[in-house]
Formats: structure tokens, C-alpha cells, sequence
């Protein structure tokens, strides 16, 4: 995968989030690894219609390559992600609102109650609320990260690694569903939850 691509890739990823609900106009961002290059959508940039051209590229030490470009406020914990885990390639951070409201309420998200989410996301981890942009929510967001690939950031929003674009998108959107199904079947009550030794046979699968 080249530069180019990645770019596209990125872009593309960001409308899709945006035309999904997970995110608003100026809530959001993705990044990709390459080498030692991170590709980063900047901020104040309409996520409904970016494109290749308006990427962002970073080193690994957070030098801004693209100088015309304003750099992600929230690209100090990409970053911090990447160094934390080596293996993660490609980083979703959005606000879907069924996922977000977990973040703010103590309730937590079931991933216990259809495959999909088991298998998808297993079990979310929480990082404590920082505020947005800063170093703080850098490192103990990046820290979180050790213990899950789906990180439900206090009061702010939710991220999602893989070690690809796809990967990474599809964690944020099971979440989402997994959210939802919580949400709607506290409601409905006489809720049924996979077993231990039910979701032990998912994870054999993968």
C-alpha cells in the first residue's frame, strides 16, 4: 500500500462513518500507520466530503508534513497509540450516541448478548475522562489500550484499533450495535445473555 492509498482509504473511512450517524460534521477522526508515517484527517474539515487531498500526514515523533493542513486536536493520542501498541495500524475515534452515552452513564455495554459483538469487540475497556486534546487523555487512553481494542473514553466518546482501516471501522460499528441492543433489551427486560461456556465456543472460532 502506497501513500496515495492510504489517503483515499482514510478519506473514504471518514465519509463512511460520518453517512452511518457514528459521528457529527466536526466530531471524529482516523489515522493509518505507515512505516513511520501517520495519516491523520485534520480538524475544522467537513467529514461528509473529505477527500485524499485534505489527509494529514505526521511523523512518528508528531512533526506536522502537511504544514497546510490544521493537524488533529486529538493526534497527540493517536500517536501515543501507536507507540503503546505496535501492532495496531489503524486508529477510529467517533461519538455514535448509544456508545457515547455508555461512556457517560455507569452502565456498561453488553457484548454478551449476540456473537457478532463477542467475537467483534469481546469486552470494551474505559479510560478516564481527560480533556480532549491534551497529553493527559493521550496517555491514559494509549495506556487503556494495552487491555482492549475498543476503548470507551469517559465522557467523551469511543475509539477503536485494528490492524487495519476496516478492522478498526467495523469495532466501532459493532459497538454501536452492541450499545443499542443493551439500551433496548434494558427496556424490554427478560434479557437472555450468552453463557461463559457460549461465548468460550466463539472465541474457539477466532
Amino acid at each position: 500500500m502506497n501513500a496515495n492509498q492510504v489517503k483515499e482509504d482514510v478519506a473514504y473511512f471518514m465519509r463512511r462513518l460520518y453517512a452511518q450517524g457514528l459521528t457529527t460534521t466536526s466530531g471524529g477522526n482516523i489515522s493509518f500507520k505507515l512505516e513511520n508515517q501517520v495519516f491523520i484527517t485534520p480538524s475544522q474539515t467537513d467529514k461528509a466530503l473529505i477527500k485524499a487531498d485534505g489527509i494529514g500526514v505526521l511523523s512518528m515523533s508528531g512533526e506536522n508534513q502537511t504544514p497546510h493542513l490544521k493537524p488533529s486536536m486529538e493526534s497527540k493520542m493517536h500517536l501515543a497509540i501507536y507507540h503503546q501498541r505496535p501492532d495496531v495500524k489503524a486508529i477510529v475515534h467517533a461519538h455514535p450516541v448509544f456508545a457515547t452515552s455508555f461512556c457517560i452513564s455507569k452502565k456498561e455495554i453488553k457484548t454478551n448478548l449476540a456473537g457478532e459483538a463477542w467475537a467483534v469487540i469481546g469486552t470494551p475497556v474505559k479510560a478516564a475522562y481527560r480533556l480532549m486534546g491534551t497529553k493527559d487523555l493521550a496517555n491514559v487512553v494509549a495506556e487503556a489500550s494495552l487491555n482492549g481494542n475498543v476503548i470507551l473514553l469517559e465522557n467523551h466518546g469511543v475509539l477503536a484499533v485494528g490492524d487495519s482501516l476496516l478492522q478498526a471501522y467495523d469495532r466501532m460499528e459493532v459497538t454501536e450495535a452492541a450499545a443499542k441492543m443493551t439500551f433496548i433489551t434494558d427496556l424490554m427486560g427478560d434479557r437472555k445473555e450468552l453463557s461463559d461456556t457460549e461465548l468460550k465456543e466463539i472465541d474457539k472460532l477466532f
